[in-house]
């Protein structure tokens, strides 16, 4: 007689296991065909001249910092100095006393009338009492001088000691101020490295031919200085066409915005501060109507990026990470004033 037995059913964890392998596989193709596409050339461009927009105004604010440094290290230096000087006039103070006080101890301390009914010759007692008197003044005199000069070594020593802390804070902030520069240029570097070889090679000829096509065929007009020095700083600029940007340099290899500025006017031998900001306030502001070659041209709201007016509505400038020094257009930036020198 055949058997009817009924067929094996699959087993409850194996069910449970292929229905979460079906699950799993349905999510994937889900996420899939709904993740977001890999962004074009175009907006990987956008995002990255963000990030450098970005990195460029920290750099100014670097700038500001390290400028801030130097200074605080100059005056902590100098207190230092007057301090140790201090010490030494405080030591020939100490030791002028100490000499007087070994010089009476040694003429005895007799008391005064004893030694005027013990003199022999009463006159010549008087002329040491009189002396003797003075070197008391002297030492009182030496005794204020001392406290004084404890007081002023008190004094400079806390001076000296607070710049340290203040020095210290800047230091911190500095280096905060660099990772956050340096955390932008990474992540605009990471995007540029999502691109093809192709794409990024597409991205860095059409940054070649804008820079050729702003130094070639740039056209300055015939708008001359209003000063020798303004003209000598485009001038130390335009020999500098093609310089990278380095945020932080100042030249004369490379540069950052405020690099560049400072560093032609140098050479023209103006002395300007460190910073886009500090540099806008280095001279009289103008419209951009009334500007001349050689005047300085600041841009966007916080002041954070300068270059050189060259005339016919043309800039000369340190751009951004990945450019180099060349002319632009004035229109290209948003326009705040100009500074002449």
């Amino acid at each position: 007689m055949a058997s009817h037995r009924r067929p094996k059913q699959p087993s409850r964890t194996r069910v449970t296991v292929l229905t979460a392998t079906a699950a799993a596989a349905v999510a994937l193709t889900s996420q899939a065909a709904h993740a977001d596409p890999k962004p074009t050339k175009k907006e990987v461009k956008a995002k990255v001249d963000a990030l450098y927009e970005e990195a460029e105004a920290a750099t100014e604010k670097f700038n500001g910092v390290k400028e801030k440094q130097q200074k605080l290290e100059d005056e902590v230096d100098k207190l230092q100095d007057q301090v140790a000087r201090g010490q030494g006039e405080l030591n020939e103070l100490r030791n002028g006393l100490g000499s007087m006080a070994t010089a009476q101890y040694r003429s005895g301390g007799i008391d005064p009338s004893m030694q005027l009914l013990l003199s022999s010759d009463p006159d010549t007692y008087l002329d040491k009492a009189s002396t003797l008197n003075q070197l008391s003044a002297k030492q009182a005199d030496a005794l204020h001088k001392i406290a004084d000069k404890q007081r002023s070594l008190a004094q400079q020593r806390q001076e000296a000691a607070d710049k340290l802390d203040e020095l210290a804070d800047t230091r911190k902030a500095l280096g905060d101020k660099k990772e956050e520069i340096q955390g932008k240029l990474s992540k605009a570097q990471a995007l540029l490295n999502s691109l093809t070889a192709k794409e990024r090679a597409a991205l860095q000829a059409e940054e070649a031919e804008r820079a050729n096509r702003s130094n070639i065929r740039v056209d300055l007009g015939g708008a001359l200085p209003v000063s020798q020095r303004a003209g000598a700083a485009l001038q130390a600029a335009q020999n500098k066409i093609g310089s990278p940007y380095v945020w932080g340099a100042t030249g004369p290899s490379s540069f950052d915005c405020s690099g560049l500025t400072s560093w032609a006017y140098s050479q023209a031998g103006v002395s300007l501060p460190r910073t886009s900001q500090a540099q806008a306030g280095a001279g009289t502001r103008i419209g951009q109507g009334d500007l001349k070659p050689g005047d300085l041209v600041l841009f966007y709201s916080d002041l954070h990026h300068i270059g050189l007016y060259a005339g016919n509505g043309q800039i000369l400038h340190a751009p951004k990470p990945g450019a180099a020094v060349r002319y632009e257009s004035i229109n290209n930036m948003p326009f705040q004033f100009g500074v002449r020198v």
